[in-house]
Order: C-alpha cells, then sequence, then structure tokens
C-alpha cells in the first residue's frame, strides 16, 4: 500500500476519534493498525534506505570501473602514441641510411672524376715538357693490326715497357674500332702498373672502363685500377671502385676478387 494512502488513513482515524464517532475497541482498532501501518513504514523506509545505499555503491562501482577503464584506455592510447613515434623515428633513420650510401656513392664518384681529370692534366703537361716518345728503333714492321698488336705483347714479354705502351698506342690510334684496341688499351695499363706508375696505370684502365664498358677487359681493368689507388693508399676510392666492379659485373671472376681484396680494406 502507498504511504501516501497510510497516510490519509491515520489522519482519517484521528478526525474520528475527535469528532467522537468512533468506539473504544474501533479506537484500539484502529490504533493497532496505526502502529502496524507505523512498522510497515519503517520497514519500507529502512528497505528504501538499503535500496539507496546499494543503488549509490552501485553507481560509485560503476564511476570507478568507468575511471579506472578510462585510464586504462588512456594509458593504452599513449602506449600506442609513444610506438608510433618510435616507430616513426625508426622509419626516418632508415631513410637516412638508405639516402647517405647514395649520397656517398655520388659524391666518390665525382671524387674519382676530379682525381681522374687531375691526373690527366698532369700527364698532358709532362708530355709536353718531355715530348712524345717517338722511339720506334727496333720495332718490328707491322703491316696489319694482329702483327702490331702481337708486336706490343711481345715487347711487353720482353720487360720493354716503353716500347710495349708505343706499340699499344699506335695500334688504339691506328685501329680505334678494333677488337683489340680495348686490350691494347688495357696492356698500356698494365705497362705502367708493372712499373709502379699508378697514377698513369689509373688514367689507362680508366679509358677502358670508359669506353668499352661490355668488353671483357673492362672488369679487370676496374680491379686493377682499385689496386692501383690501394698502392697508392687511397683506400677510400679503392672501395668505390670495388664496390662498382661488384654491382655492374656481378657474374664475373673479378667480382670474386673484389669481394677479397675489399675485406683487406676494412
Amino acid at each position: 500500500m502507498p504511504v501516501r494512502t497510510i497516510r490519509c488513513m491515520i489522519l482519517f482515524v484521528f478526525l474520528c476519534l475527535a469528532a467522537g464517532c468512533a468506539s473504544r475497541s474501533d479506537v484500539e482498532s484502529v490504533q493497532r493498525d496505526s502502529y502496524d501501518l507505523k512498522s510497515r513504514i519503517t520497514r519500507l523506509e529502512k528497505d528504501m534506505g538499503g535500496i539507496r545505499q546499494e543503488t549509490k555503491e552501485e553507481v560509485q562501482n560503476s564511476v570507478k570501473s568507468l575511471r579506472k577503464g578510462s585510464a586504462d584506455l588512456q594509458a593504452t592510447q599513449d602506449t600506442i602514441r609513444m610506438d608510433i613515434q618510435e616507430l616513426s623515428g625508426k622509419l626516418d633513420d632508415l631513410k637516412l641510411q638508405v639516402q647517405k650510401p647514395s649520397e656517398e656513392k655520388v659524391f666518390q664518384k665525382e671524387e674519382i672524376e676530379r682525381r681522374l681529370a687531375a691526373l690527366e692534366d698532369r700527364m698532358l703537361k709532362l708530355e709536353k715538357k718531355v715530348g712524345t716518345p717517338a722511339d720506334t728503333k727496333g720495332t718490328p714492321a707491322a703491316e696489319t693490326a694482329e702483327g702490331l698488336y702481337e708486336s706490343g705483347i711481345n715487347f711487353y714479354k720482353a720487360g720493354d715497357m716503353q716500347k710495349a705502351r708505343d706499340t699499344f698506342t699506335r695500334f688504339s690510334e691506328r685501329y680505334p674500332k678494333h677488337d683489340l684496341t680495348a686490350n691494347a688499351l688495357f696492356w698500356i695499363g698494365e705497362s705502367y702498373y708493372s712499373e709502379k706508375k699508378y697514377e698513369q696505370a689509373i688514367l689507362a684502365y680508366q679509358e677502358v672502363i670508359k669506353n668499352f664498358p661490355k668488353k671483357d677487359k673492362s672488369p679487370g681493368a676496374m680491379l686493377k685500377q682499385a689496386m692501383s689507388f690501394k698502392a697508392l693508399g687511397d683506400k677510400k676510392n679503392a672501395r668505390y671502385v670495388l664496390k662498382e666492379l661488384q654491382e655492374t659485373y656481378p657474374r664475373s671472376s673479378e667480382a670474386k676478387k673484389a669481394q677479397q681484396l675489399l675485406k683487406s680494406l676494412r
């Protein structure tokens, strides 16, 4: 029964008593009912208080759970944000690592080109001072390209490097498109290398590398050019040429030798 109805009944009873319209037994009955109603009201209020307390506790627990969940979510978001920043930093580092070798490679290539240009200029100045060698005495007559080339080989085998160079130089000038021209230029480099004239050897090998990249002598010219740089104490350019050799002619026997030579330059 609703609390409001109970209170109305109690009020009605008192009004009846006040008016003198009820007997003693009726008054006692009404009093008992009143006590019962009060007891019920007390129990109801107690129950409602308990319900309110339980509801309050549940709300508080829910709020705590929500707060904890929110804090956990925030912590997770912070962790994810830090992971993203870390990954972003690693990505930037990787980009720099990829970019750096490329830039270093370009710089080394330009440095070699500058050095080759300086060597060529130095050679021209020396040739102007000394004059072009013209000693052809003792050179066998060579009517054909093959004969002239063979003469150069014979001079080289005999240890006469100057005559070998002169012969191979005439061959390359007379037969610039011959199949043996790349070989002739390579042997010019070899003649300088055998005399430990490494700067001149580097220039001679460069002629093979630049003008005959598809010929068999080109990988060998790159290997010997790197060895010449090493002999001059220029390990940086030696490493650069060896790596270029491996990339350009990966299946050549010279590429395998380049790998071994690189280990000695570390």
